[in-house]
């Protein structure tokens, strides 16, 4: 099987899986840092630009677990964590793991936000090797193996 066709069926195994879970996923510690890792993943490579600010926006908006956050609450702390990100990379990221370890305390929710940052990643059918570490150090911040989603 080509990579391009494992990325997609990993992405649209995630994606299955959480909306299973939707109903166990309505914390604000969830909300909180699955936007962190929506942002982290878009600035993988320490840009972003509109196109993909876009595209992350529209998945956001789209997804059927993150339904459960009014619309507009979810754009606003997704673009607070690209801020962090692009004024400071390597700054923003200790803040927006720091964000995303939040989410640890229940491990349902930390798998779904790594989750979620893999379909992020995977959305343009390219999960490329800086999108692959910022969701590999998410793991480590939520004290989740990183094997445990092949990273």
């Amino acid at each position: 099987m080509a990579l391009w066709d494992r990325l997609k069926e990993s992405a649209s195994l995630m994606q299955t899986q959480l909306t299973a879970r939707k109903n166990d996923l309505k914390s604000g510690a969830f909300r909180d840092a699955s936007m962190a890792m929506c942002a982290l993943v878009a600035a993988a490579d320490g840009t972003v630009d509109a196109s993909e600010r876009q595209r992350v926006a529209q998945l956001i908006a789209t997804n059927e677990v993150l339904a459960n956050f009014p619309a507009d609450d979810l754009r606003r702390r997704f673009e607070e964590n690209l801020g962090k990100l692009t004024t400071d990379f390597d700054f923003g990221k200790v803040s927006v793991l720091q964000e995303i370890a939040k989410a640890k305390k229940k491990p349902a929710e930390a798998r779904a936000v790594v989750q979620i940052g893999i379909v992020i990643g995977g959305a343009d059918g390219d999960f490329d090797a800086d999108e692959r570490a910022v969701v590999r150090e998410a793991c480590y911040a939520l004290d989740l193996p990183p094997h445990e989603f092949d990273l």
